[in-house]
């Protein structure tokens, strides 16, 4: 029985993917790399420093780690600069609710994300009210499609992962939940692959497949 509910962030509660596009398109520029719509679909749910060997693809020179950890900083400053203009308006209305009528039912939240800057647009979109538990990419050493995030959450919600599903849009971090034990929860590009065990249309589809559950419990 389902009494958990682990979510991705980007692409499945807020969508701040052209937020990390256009960071990334302006280091390529400055390197004077090229940086396509597909490579930027390749690095959701991939970790920063992944993110940029898929940028640095295209260049004939190689780079020491210093050099490209300060690239990957370069992006960060341009990409948290952006997420200061985020406002609770930019979570979709259903999205909200959503979460809102899952907690009702009894239903405990948790968030299992990659990015080291969750925490900066939870709170600007006020999403951190709504989630019991958070893991970001600042308490992991493993990025998906390693389960690590999907089972630190479950911890932290204190339920086994078998009684979670990991809801994610991309196909690494369906691989990621999969892997951990819980039902996989594709939405996105991922649902359109037919990657997940629930391949959802759209978040509000959870109300059909997640019924209440018996006490519910205190908000």
């Amino acid at each position: 029985m389902v009494r958990g509910l682990v979510f991705d962030l980007d692409g499945v509660l807020v969508h701040t993917d052209e937020l990390h596009y256009r960071a990334w398109k302006a280091l390529a520029g400055r390197l004077g790399l090229p940086f396509t719509r597909e490579q930027g679909d390749r690095c959701r749910g991939v970790s920063r420093m992944g993110s940029l060997e898929i940028l640095l693809e295209g260049s004939n020179r190689s780079y020491t780690e210093r050099e490209k950890l300060r690239m990957a900083e370069e992006k960060n400053d341009c990409y948290r600069a952006q997420l200061q203009e985020l406002t609770p308006g930019d979570v979709p209305e259903r999205t909200a609710e959503t979460l809102r009528e899952l907690r009702r039912r009894g239903y405990r939240l948790g968030l299992a994300s990659s990015s080291k800057n969750a925490g900066v647009i939870l709170t600007r979109t006020g999403l951190d009210a709504l989630l019991d538990r958070v893991v970001d990419g600042n308490q992991i050493t493993r990025s998906k499609p390693d389960p690590e995030v999907f089972l630190r959450a479950a911890q932290l919600l204190e339920l086994p992962p078998e009684d979670c599903a990991g809801v994610d849009d991309a196909l690494a971090g369906v691989e990621s939940a999969r892997t951990a034990g819980m039902i996989a929860a594709a939405i996105g590009p991922a649902a359109l692959a037919g990657a997940g065990d629930w391949n959802l249309e759209c978040l509000a589809r959870l109300l059909d497949l997640c019924p209440p559950l018996e006490g519910g419990r205190d908000l």
